[in-house]
């Protein structure tokens, strides 16, 4: 039996494309059978190529090369991923991969894989697998033994905790947080004690209730908005996550946008005494001047840049004192 692996040439090599094509055409009547007459064609190569998150300037000489040489590729939106290979004069095949058809098209695709075609995986923008639905082929691919090569690049997570200046020794990133109200709630609630930098992926239209939700279950944190990355209009807001809702209260944000958040700091977990006494003091002051409870928990945690329920505690003590 005489084994044949399809390799990535040049399409120029027009030979070397009538002899696939020929050998794709006898095994699309098995489709995804590899065995043709004696002939065994190994599968082809899943290439995972990162792409510009806006400025088109930002792909790299390898990634170009991949996408002028494969066979097909699968793009998250054809639309976004056809102007970029105009804009290099590369006019590889494209089909559509994106959430409504990751499933059924992902088998259709292992399958072409199957055959010796190689195909490149680019999600709308940056790096494949992140917050889209390319995992799905991924995952796929490996279950099938497919041959998988990543071609690195852009990377919207990266980038925005390098430029916030916060802490890049232990990050975690969480994709976006829940739309809805309590699940938004819970899902902050559940990250007030992680210590690392956290980072998020958020759309303008839920950027302010994200952020208020972060200060009433977090605390006032120093954070990093990154708006636009790459792009003419990029813009990145440093501050505290009470600056930030009154900045973007009176700018409204636009674009696509990356969250960051500090992550709880030493001091927040142990206050000690002196600041223990400190807060109650505060609180006392509050519930004096006619304030609940509840907003004077509120205010105070504001003003000491604390998360709600570690000043929550401290008025537990301090209404058992009364």
């Amino acid at each position: 039996m005489l084994l044949l692996r399809l390799p990535l040439l040049p399409k120029s090599n027009r030979a070397t494309s009538l002899f696939k094509s020929k050998l794709r055409a006898l095994s699309a009547s098995a489709w995804g059978s590899t065995i043709l007459s004696g002939i065994y064609v190994m599968s082809g190569t899943l290439y995972i190529v990162a792409t510009p998150i806006g400025n088109l300037e930002d792909i790299t000489l390898r990634a170009l090369r991949v996408l002028k040489e494969v066979d097909l590729i699968a793009a998250e939106d054809t639309r976004v991923t056809r102007k970029l290979l105009a804009r290099y004069d590369i006019h590889t095949s494209t089909t559509p991969y994106h959430e409504h058809n990751a499933i059924v098209k992902s088998s259709v695709l292992i399958k072409r894989l199957k055959c010796g075609e190689n195909i490149a995986l680019v999600s709308e923008a940056g790096t494949p697998g992140i917050s889209d639905p390319g995992h799905e082929l991924i995952r796929m691919a490996i279950d099938e033994n497919t041959p998988i090569v990543f071609v690195p690049g852009a990377n919207a997570v990266i980038m925005s905790l390098v430029v916030s200046g916060l802490s890049t020794t232990h990050f975690a990133f969480d994709g976006f947080p829940p739309r809805k109200s309590g699940e938004r709630k819970t899902f902050f609630r559940s990250l007030a004690e992680d210590h690392r930098t956290l980072v998020f992926y958020e759309s303008p239209s839920r950027l302010l209730p994200a952020l208020e939700t972060i200060l009433a279950e977090m605390g006032d944190r120093r954070t990093a908005v990154l708006r636009e990355a790459t792009k003419f209009f990029e813009e990145i807001f440093r501050g505290r996550i009470t600056e930030a809702i009154s900045w973007f209260r009176d700018n409204e944000p636009r674009g696509e946008i990356t969250l960051v958040v500090e992550g709880k700091l030493d001091e927040a977990n142990d206050m000690g005494e002196d600041k223990t006494e400190e807060v109650k003091s505060r609180l006392r002051k509050l519930v004096d001047d006619g304030m609940t409870v509840r907003d004077a928990v509120r205010q105070a945690a504001i003003e000491f840049h604390l998360p709600r329920k570690t000043v929550y505690d401290v008025a537990i003590k301090f209404i058992a004192d009364q």
